[in-house]
């Protein structure tokens, strides 16, 4: 079953891939990048959480699906396990993300893609930390 994209998503996976400079965070690879989530968009709680997601090339991306044991440990060994029982807290957490909420999202996300495309125009390389919404 797909999830039906959002605005909201949709500038937030902009934001993710410009923050890692369309960078591969498990290969290195440059270029047409993904979003990935660590855990699936339907949990709406860490949906729009920058914890949850990665910058993944199209190879990466599909690895991550294909095999979700290596993957996750990929990710606790690069991130930790802090960061894994953090999402899963925030995962099954009874507070409820509403669809109302989702044009402020996608406007929190603009105004930080634009912090980053600002940065990068400025000559910032790397990776460009932003502010989650949550």
């Amino acid at each position: 079953m797909s999830l039906k994209r959002s605005p909201a998503d949709d500038v937030f996976s902009k934001c993710v891939r410009e923050a890692h400079n369309h960078t591969c965070e498990w290969c290195g690879k440059v270029g047409l990048m993904d979003c990935s989530h660590v855990f699936s968009r339907r949990h709406r709680t860490v949906r729009w959480d920058k914890l949850n997601a990665n910058c993944l090339c199209k190879g990466c991306h599909r690895k991550w699906h294909e095999s979700p044991a290596n993957s996750m440990q990929w990710f606790e060994l690069e991130f930790g396990i802090g960061r894994i029982d953090l999402l899963r807290e925030k995962m099954r957490s009874k507070v409820k993300v509403s669809k109302l909420e989702e044009k402020e999202i996608a406007k929190h996300y603009r105004e930080q893609l634009k912090i980053i495309q600002d940065k990068r125009e400025g000559g910032e390389i790397g990776y460009i930390d932003f502010e989650s919404w949550q």
